[in-house]
């Protein structure tokens, strides 16, 4: 029995049309999801295109600084071929600039090209060079007493000293095998009859031999697997004592360069200074960096010479020099919301040229 008034079937009419609109409803937000996540993810593909752009064109901005640096260094030693002095062109430190004020280029609509370079060069023979304390797995004694002499400058532990001697020792080339040769002669003569006749002879011989022996005090190999050795300041955390304290400590006075380097004693600070010549105590070796800044040192003479060496008997206890053949250049570029911070080390030959040995990304 129906009500009055309502025709039958009309309600599931209604219904049908509801569950058709819904159905419309869901197809339509599936679809426009749909849409909305393929524009997400070419957008997302276009931001990393844009991003490596960005990051390809720092390195290139890069490039040209170490060119620029290069450069200065080459300039600075057509200015002083036999001193490199805290003072000179290669020390003024470069302030942030911005890049669009010296390259012309095409600017689109509404485009926002911030690009910056700042940087500064640091000469690398003011720190000690970690690659002294030993030759041919041999630690260096008096080596090793300019790293404890720094170490108690510095506050830090002396022992340290002796265990990064060794693991520098370890982490150098085995010593080949030696030959020895020996050679010797023998002569031999001898008389007979026989049915009178009678004869000489003679006869010689050589011989060698081969040994095998390491130099005296040279660490013995640890077996197949050596040790790494250092590379930079932060691989001192693998000997046992160093905290990341002590490496922050460190940071600004030491370095590990391809080879055995002498410490420029016209840029290196009174920490390191007072650690190079026994007995000159801390306060004169800053009286002896106060000094330099009005007039450094173009030959040894002039440093052996200063009054505060004459208590220290006027030597060093390593070898040193008024010059120096690596450097390091430190750039810093923001482009956009790029942004690349690295670091350089230079090389500078004998006749002025420089190259780069290596560059690393902080």
């Amino acid at each position: 029995m129906t009500r009055p008034g309502r025709k039958p079937g009309r309600q599931p009419r209604r219904r049908q049309r509801g569950v058709a609109v819904i159905t419309a409803l869901l197809l339509t937000t599936l679809a426009v999801t749909i849409v909305a996540s393929l524009f997400w993810q070419q957008q997302v593909q276009v931001r990393s295109m844009e991003n490596q752009r960005l990051q390809l064109q720092t390195r290139w901005i890069v490039r040209g600084a170490l060119d620029l640096s290069r450069l200065i260094l080459f300039q600075d030693f057509l200015d002083s071929q036999l001193y490199t002095r805290l003072n000179g062109i290669w020390s003024t430190p470069l302030e942030e600039t911005r890049l669009d004020d010296y390259v012309e280029r095409e600017r689109q609509e509404g485009e926002d090209f911030n690009a910056t370079l700042s940087g500064k060069i640091v000469d690398a023979q003011s720190r000690y060079n970690l690659t002294n304390l030993a030759t041919g797995r041999v630690p260096d004694k008096a080596q090793i007493g300019v790293l404890q002499r720094l170490l108690t400058n510095l506050q830090l532990d002396t022992n340290l000293a002796q265990q990064v001697a060794m693991q520098v020792a370890m982490t150098q080339p085995v010593q080949q095998p030696g030959v020895a040769p020996g050679t010797g002669t023998g002569t031999g003569s001898g008389t007979g009859a026989t049915t009178g006749t009678g004869g000489t002879g003679s006869g010689t011989g050589t011989g060698t031999g081969t040994g095998t022996g390491a130099p005296p005090g040279a660490v013995p190999a640890a077996g197949s697997v050596e040790p790494m050795g250092f590379i930079r300041v932060e691989d001192l955390l693998a000997v046992s004592g160093f905290t990341p304290r002590a490496i922050e400590r460190l940071r600004e006075f030491i370095i590990v360069l391809p080879q055995p380097t002498k410490v420029n004693v016209n840029t290196a600070p009174a920490e390191l200074i007072a650690a190079l010549v026994p007995g000159l105590s801390l306060g004169d070796a800053a009286a002896m960096v106060n000094t330099r800044k009005g007039a450094f040192y173009r030959q040894m003479a002039d440093f052996t010479q200063q009054p505060q060496m004459g208590a220290a008997q006027r030597q060093t206890a390593v070898p040193v020099d008024v010059r120096s053949d690596y450097f390091l250049a430190f750039s810093q570029v923001k482009l956009d919301r790029a942004a690349l911070d690295t670091v350089s080390l230079l090389s500078r030959a004998p006749t002025g040229l420089t190259t780069v040995v290596w560059i690393r990304e902080n």
